[in-house]
């Protein structure tokens, strides 16, 4: 007799190992060059159609979650994955073994620039860097805005969000755009409960999955997970952790503090930490904070990499350790302690609300994004067909940007 659909989706194979866990996200970070999406693609194919170590509906169901928090969908993604195989052990090896390649890159890149960036070659590269950070910024904003504004009251809070961003500006600034914008979602787009219960109504009550029997059951909360990640946090840290204690637990609680605002996606890290690095703190110049971005996407894994650039500057490689663990681990605690509560959360008819109006204003703030880098390139007419064309490559032809990042860094060295 042939099985059902249902049944061909359920796992066949035993839990993976926390050493397979490690080496499977390790060696797909390491080829995941083209955004998030990419990522994601292969960890679906990886970890559900080749080694069946969960089920479509699992996976769905992950990406659904990730998408609703703050920090990068993928490094969300693959903790969510680690979690629901092998408890909280592996949902700290997994995201470490996803950011471990990017790091390792990043850290290399940030070395020689500040090692050689001021050699007028060196220099002429990143400038050729700045315009197409441009371009893909404004792809970004573009994309996203086609699928998030899809009407007049969408519209309104993408500009108003920008407009804030950039007559306003200051963290607090980004902070109180995502609560408004949230605020205002739930109030513009909530359903009305009549038509909420007509709708409900002839929905079946979802049954409560069973586990498969090759799958073990982790005692212990969410919360408990939490706290196990955040405990084994210090223990990473700690070798690198020689001197400077206060600087390091300044740089950690700053980008920790910044990760549960990052919603949308890693683009939404330009605005907010270059508010924070930039002017407030004055840890990196407005050139090397878009210096850092123009790494994050040359390096593979999630541009919110790029904080181990501004790590490095501040406290050297302990510096960036703690800048990387604080960007990724907050976010990373939040989607384990929430994946227990996934059926509520992408249900909820109030979230969903908010996060209708979060998108556009997201849009909004990735446009003021736009208009903060763009200043930071050379005022010639260079510049301009850098970013032009790479906006056509962008868009039209669908190159990704890790292909656009050094070609204009090449096109920089020759023409400036």
């Amino acid at each position: 007799m042939e099985a059902s659909p249902s049944e061909k989706d359920v796992p066949t194979t035993a839990p993976a190992s926390l050493w397979t866990l490690c080496w499977i996200f390790f060696r797909i970070a390491c080829t995941s060059f083209g955004g998030f999406m990419a990522m994601i693609s292969v960890v679906q194919n990886v970890v559900v159609e080749r080694r069946k170590l969960l089920s479509h509906q699992d996976m769905l169901d992950g990406i659904s979650l990730a998408s609703i928090l703050p920090g990068p969908v993928a490094v969300n993604l693959v903790t969510y994955v680690g979690y629901r195989l092998r408890g909280a052990g592996g949902a700290f090896v997994s995201a470490f073994a996803a950011v471990l390649p990017a790091f390792v890159f990043i850290v290399l890149l940030s070395i020689a620039y500040f090692r050689w960036g001021q050699i007028p070659a060196i220099g002429k590269v990143f400038m050729g860097f700045v315009p197409a950070v441009t371009a893909i910024i404004v792809a970004a904003a573009w994309n996203m805005g086609r699928k998030s504004v899809t009407g007049v009251r969408e519209g309104v809070l993408a500009v108003a969000a920008a407009a804030a961003l950039l007559g306003i500006g200051g963290f607090f600034s980004t902070f109180g755009l995502i609560l408004v914008a949230g605020v205002v979602g739930w109030w513009w787009f909530r359903e009305p409960a009549s038509k909420s219960a007509t709708q409900d109504k002839p929905r079946p009550k979802p049954r409560r999955k069973r586990r498969p029997k090759g799958k073990r059951r982790f005692p212990g909360s969410g919360v408990s997970a939490g706290l196990f990640l955040l405990a084994s946090m210090p223990v990473t840290v700690a070798p690198l952790m020689s001197f400077e204690l206060t600087i390091l637990l300044k740089v950690f609680l700053t980008f920790a503090g910044m990760s549960l605002l990052l919603f949308g996606g890693g683009y939404v890290f330009i605005p907010l930490i270059q508010e924070i690095v930039v002017i407030s703190h004055g840890w990196v110049t407005q050139q090397e904070f878009v210096d850092a971005v123009a790494m994050g996407q040359v390096t593979p894994g999630p541009i919110l990499v790029s904080a181990a650039f501004i790590g490095l500057k501040v406290a050297g490689v302990a510096g960036a350790v703690v800048a990387t663990a604080g960007i990724f681990a907050p976010s990373a605690v939040l989607m384990v302690v929430c994946t227990r509560l996934l059926d509520h959360i992408k249900e909820s008819v109030v979230v969903k609300a908010a996060l209708r109006g979060v998108r556009p204003a997201v849009v909004g703030m990735i446009a003021a994004a736009v208009v903060v880098v763009a200043k930071t390139a050379p005022p010639v007419w260079v510049s301009v067909a850098i970013c032009a064309a790479a906006l056509i490559a962008l868009l039209r032809f669908r190159v990704e940007a890790v292909w656009i990042i050094p070609i204009a860094g090449a096109v920089g060295y020759f023409v400036y």
